[in-house]
């Protein structure tokens, strides 16, 4: 039997991530998550918020580790993962209510994050919440130099990598149909940023 992947920051970023989630999912009941990565924040998640389907995505090498983290929980609203790469994605209009994804941003390049957001874009249905969690520049600002030197660490692995700055992503959201409508400062020194569907005849 598969030995299940786990990660620690995951273990330790669920629980501030989760009263973000059990305050802004109120009356929504479909969320897909992009980049469910172990599996570890969609069983916690879907075992607190039993009112959910919660939908699980990744790229398909990382579809046994998160299966296995779904079948020893057991929950009925979690779902098995999707075979999903934003950059090709295709996705019936207005299926979810809420779009989850968690420190994915920054290790995409940013032609893949402006994909996202028009996955996003078409994925929620109107008043429909895009939750992204990780780390952001501020007006081209680092919160802290920890988080300056997570960033040049990535973009010395991989120049297309890199923390992405939350003016850019309004914009890009923008594009798409979607408004920033809240920001949540979480443990340690990350962000949860909170994007809102605009209705077409509002846009």
């Amino acid at each position: 039997m598969l030995e299940k992947p786990y990660a620690e920051y995951a273990q330790r970023n669920a629980g501030p991530i989760l009263e973000v989630l059990q305050y802004e999912l109120r009356g929504r009941t479909e969320v897909l998550e992009i980049g469910s990565g172990t599996g570890q924040h969609a069983i916690r998640f879907a075992a607190e918020l039993v009112d959910v389907q919660w939908q699980t995505s990744d790229l398909d090498e990382n579809h046994e580790g998160i299966r296995s983290w779904i079948a020893e929980a057991g929950l009925p609203n979690v779902h098995g993962p999707l075979s999903l790469d934003v950059t090709r994605a295709e996705v019936s209009d207005e299926s979810y209510d809420v779009v989850y994804s968690s420190n994915t941003a920054h290790i995409m390049s940013l032609s893949a994050v402006d994909a996202m957001f028009g996955f996003v874009g078409r994925a929620l249905r109107p008043h429909g919440l895009f939750i992204l969690y990780g780390p952001f520049r501020r007006a081209g600002q680092f919160n802290t130099q920890s988080n300056a030197d997570f960033d040049a660490n990535l973009r010395s692995r991989d120049p297309a990598m890199g923390i992405r700055d939350l003016d850019a992503l309004d914009k890009l959201g923008a594009e798409s149909g979607l408004r920033r409508v809240n920001l949540y400062a979480v443990p340690s020194n990350n962000l949860v940023a909170v994007w809102q569907k605009t209705p077409a005849s509002a846009q």
